[in-house]
């Protein structure tokens, strides 16, 4: 192994959620490390990510989908074979949290919180496993979460899709690792980002969070560019149906 073995030059990355929050960031670091990123959003807000990836020497393009919609997955996966001929890596990071209590919550609400953030990751990784097969390599990362593991208040149906996620990863990497394709999950600690907004609008709580981790501190973009690039590029040869926690220990301590 060298340090080209991190590289993503000519490889071709599909990212959900990719305009804002982790998505944004992974979108970043990918692209940093050579990758073509094709970003995919329910709304047409990518300028600002596509100019930070052009300012970086790095190509994009945007995509706008509804995740809940399998025939708006099936025509992006088209679309970007059409214009770049493979998919070889794919970010599941298009996510909701609507933190509705237990009493208030509607069935609405858990079905769109598990349509987004569990039903859009199975599908489209199928539907993308299948151009990745050709080339016997891919890359799927998943994104999942502290409450993977353990519940947080008003937040039912995000910790039930995110649980699944975990569940999902390893599924996924058991059905399509033989043919090259591996797949993980991170599962991050608190990032700012539009899910975790009002915490970081609250001082003291904010405090009361980084004080559970082992480091003393909450996450910060340049935490995830590491695991990110390791996991889509060819360093990563071994890890497969993993879920890493990027924490800062907030799991373990």
């Amino acid at each position: 192994m060298n340090l080209s073995d991190f590289s993503l030059e000519n490889k071709v990355a599909l990212i959900t959620g990719g305009t804002s929050g982790l998505g944004k960031m992974m979108a970043l670091a990918l692209a940093k490390a050579g990758a073509f990123v094709w970003i995919a959003s329910s709304r047409d807000n990518a300028d600002e990510t596509l100019q930070a990836i052009k300012q970086q020497g790095s190509n994009g393009s945007f995509l706008q989908v509804d995740v809940t919609s399998s025939k708006g997955l099936e025509n992006i996966v088209a679309e970007i074979l059409k214009e770049s001929n493979r998919i070889d890596i794919l970010v599941n990071a298009a996510g909701i949290n609507l933190r509705t209590s237990a009493n208030d919550l509607t069935l609405d609400e858990w079905q769109k919180t598990i349509d987004i953030n569990l039903t859009a990751p199975f599908y489209l990784s199928q539907i993308v496993a299948e151009s990745m097969k050709r080339n016997n390599w891919g890359r799927i990362i998943n994104i999942a979460s502290l409450q993977s593991l353990r519940a947080f208040d008003n937040s039912i149906p995000y910790g039930a899709s995110k649980g699944g996620v975990m569940q999902l990863t390893r599924a996924l990497a058991q059905a399509y690792s033989k043919d090259g394709i591996l797949v993980n999950a991170i599962a991050p600690g608190f990032f700012r980002t539009n899910l975790t907004e009002s915490l970081f609008q609250d001082p003291d709580k904010l405090k009361a969070l980084a004080n559970k981790t082992m480091m003393g501190r909450n996450g910060e973009e340049k935490d995830i560019f590491g695991i990110s690039v390791f996991l889509c590029s060819d360093a990563n040869s071994y890890v497969t149906g993993q879920t890493i926690f990027l924490d800062g220990g907030f799991s373990a301590a």
